[in-house]
């Protein structure tokens, strides 16, 4: 108990956990959400539905999953199927941070609170930043960052949302833009599997294939069958591979 006191306290590491939103990725998706403003209003949707939006499905990529499905003329089953299958992605998020925040004595339910605000941004600054943060503190540590990271996106898209549609188009563009810029370098620094930049090459030619081909299902087939064959071409080509140059192939 000492050896904790000495470390600080729960509130002070949230405090702590806050102020990573100072931090050049909070900042880059903050900028992201003005440009989502001016996405969801110029798409038709209220100041309402937008910040409902943001707090309740919060991933930038499933919002816009949805928006593009609504317009493509998607219907409610194929929205649904789209943005889950975008958050599914988050799983493997979770689990590979949840062994690092969590002790023995951390419930359950406030794990799975927490999951909720877990997403691209948050999960890398997390990876990097959690050996720093003392293993009894880094649950407030992170609810401190996520937390707090929602809250003030959600904020800025009820501010911005009418600010926005004085904007230039072209300056609405560059701030939404730099989202999916940050998302694509992030994603393939962090990558540590092939697999990961496989499927992650297929998707960037299979989108836009697909959004020609099929545009209602664009991202369910790039998704599905992308991933399937990335699967496919890591485990029987670069695995083999690997496995060939150590001699470990069976006949």
């Amino acid at each position: 108990m000492s050896a904790e006191v000495n470390q600080g306290t729960h509130a002070l590491w949230f405090a702590k956990g806050m102020k990573g939103i100072f931090s050049l990725p909070a900042m880059i998706l903050m900028a992201s959400f003005i440009g989502f403003s001016a996405f969801a209003l110029e798409s038709g949707f209220t100041r309402e539905q937008a910040v409902f939006m943001t707090f309740t499905v919060w991933a930038l990529p499933a919002k816009m999953i949805l928006i593009g499905s609504m317009l493509g003329g998607a219907n409610l089953a194929a929205c649904f199927l789209a943005v889950t299958l975008s958050s599914v992605r988050m799983m493997p998020m979770v689990a590979s941070i949840v062994p690092d925040l969590k002790t023995s004595r951390t419930p359950t339910w406030l794990l799975l609170f927490l999951s909720h605000f877990v997403a691209i941004t948050a999960w890398v600054f997390t990876t990097q930043n959690i050996n720093s943060v003392p293993r009894p503190f880094r649950v407030s540590w992170f609810a401190g960052f996520a937390i707090t990271l929602t809250l003030v996106n959600t904020l800025i898209v009820a501010v911005s949302f009418g600010i926005v549609a004085s904007f230039p188009p072209l300056v609405a563009g560059v701030l939404f833009f730099m989202t999916p810029v940050y998302f694509v370098a992030s994603i393939w620094a962090s990558a540590t599997h092939s697999v990961v930049k496989v499927a992650f090459i297929i998707g960037l030619i299979a989108g836009p294939l697909f959004a020609m081909i099929e545009p209602e299902f664009d991202i369910i087939y790039a998704g599905l069958g992308g991933g399937t064959l990335a699967y496919f071409i890591d485990r029987w080509w670069f695995r083999r591979k690997i496995q060939s140059q150590h001699g470990e192939i069976e006949p």
